[in-house]
């Protein structure tokens, strides 16, 4: 005898209501997390970085929390703010994720803010470092940095160290001008000045020309701001241009000494002199544990995206503990805001007012331990907030 038979038309309907009233149920046995990264372009390197480091982190805790299997669903935007937009909604809206996360450029995390607010969705920004991201939307976390915090105190710094005369390089964007505006406020308060002044395009920048420049200027030090994955290209054409022979020393926020990229840059980085929230030199034992892990995966150092992937996610995990795996996106904030736990770069926590990171700056001068390249850090500012929102 058929179903068909066996069974009413009445008791089918409810055999079928009682079959999709258990599928979203199952549905919400994974959280997933939408990661959208750049994996190719010129800030591959940032991508993959992070990707890495959230990779570790799972194989290091599991990928259960709260009972919940947590899938990452990694997407590809180049760095293209158009690619990211669309990237966002259809993880969004097709793949029903609980969380986006990544945004590897400013533009990229801004994009995305909209289609956060409208889905309630928690956007927790990895890479991006201008201070208005986390305004554009009440579902933004940070756990990258603000070039705001670096910059103003390597501006400090730089005017109680004899520096008189800065002329600056920066690259032509959001963060750009914002590691721009709190360097030159603090540098030239402290009685600095600014001799030279140049902005390079973001994409495929050739330095050459802008070098010159600085040379011409005769300054004591370059204020470079440049992304992370371009610093290594950037030394390369300092040194060519014999910039590092001139006695002209790099300073700034550390972008332009990513760990990555470092060992590369030759003895034309030594003497550099950068404030930033990492270094693979840090000394605590959390860090030697998370550099030797992350060296032993993937053959190389981390830098400082790895890290903030690696707090990205853990972030993720410990606000699904707190709510028990559920994933309401408010719920997931108010859990998220006030968090405070042990980096690899040292103590951080989340300002429960601006969603924003908290956390040490470290000034760091590029040395060579025992044959490689390191920023060793000599000096720390602790528990750093964002000082660009203030101006906003």
């Amino acid at each position: 005898m058929s179903i068909g038979k066996m069974l009413s038309p009445a008791a089918i309907g409810v055999a079928v209501a009682g079959l999709l009233a258990i599928t979203p149920v199952r549905a919400q046995e994974s959280v997933k997390i939408g990661l959208i990264l750049p994996m190719t372009g010129g800030q591959a390197s940032t991508g993959k970085q992070i990707d890495n480091a959230i990779k570790l982190y799972m194989q290091q805790n599991g990928d259960t929390v709260a009972g919940k299997k947590i899938e990452v669903i990694l997407k590809d935007d180049g760095a293209l703010p158009d690619n990211t937009k669309r990237l966002a909604q259809e993880l969004i809206v097709n793949d029903k994720v609980s969380f986006i996360a990544g945004f590897g450029v400013t533009p990229a995390a801004l994009a995305a803010a909209p289609l956060a607010t409208q889905g309630k969705i928690p956007e927790i920004v990895m890479a991006a470092g201008t201070s208005i991201i986390t305004e554009r939307s009440p579902y933004i976390v940070r756990t990258s940095f603000t070039l705001a915090q670096s910059s103003t105190i390597i501006g400090d710094w730089a005017v109680k160290n004899g520096i008189k005369k800065v002329a600056t390089l920066t690259s032509d964007y959001a963060p750009g001008n914002d590691a721009l505006a709190s360097f030159k406020e603090h540098f030239t308060a402290g009685g600095g000045e600014i001799v030279e002044e140049v902005k390079v395009p973001l994409a495929n920048p050739d330095f050459a020309p802008f070098l010159q420049r600085m040379k011409d200027a005769k300054p004591d030090a370059m204020f470079v701001f440049v992304p992370a994955g371009q610093g290594g290209n950037f030394m390369k054409q300092y040194a060519e241009r014999g910039l590092d022979k001139s006695g002209i020393k790099v300073i700034g926020p550390g972008d332009v000494m990513d760990d990555d990229l470092l060992n590369g840059m030759g003895d034309a980085a030594l003497g550099a002199v950068t404030a930033h929230i990492y270094s693979a030199a840090h000394p605590s034992q959390i860090n030697k544990d998370f550099v030797a892990a992350y060296k032993k995966a993937y053959g190389s150092r981390p830098g400082f995206m790895a890290v903030s992937g690696y707090d990205g996610i853990h972030l993720i995990y410990e606000a699904l503990k707190k709510t028990g795996g559920k994933t309401d996106g408010d719920a997931l904030i108010e859990a998220m805001k006030g968090m405070k736990w042990e980096s690899p770069r040292g103590p951080i926590s989340i300002d429960p007012e601006t969603r924003d990171i908290v956390q040490n700056v470290y000034i760091r001068k590029v040395e060579k331990v025992a044959g490689e390249l390191y920023n060793v850090e000599f000096q720390t500012f602790e528990a750093v907030k964002d000082s660009g929102k203030t101006k906003k």
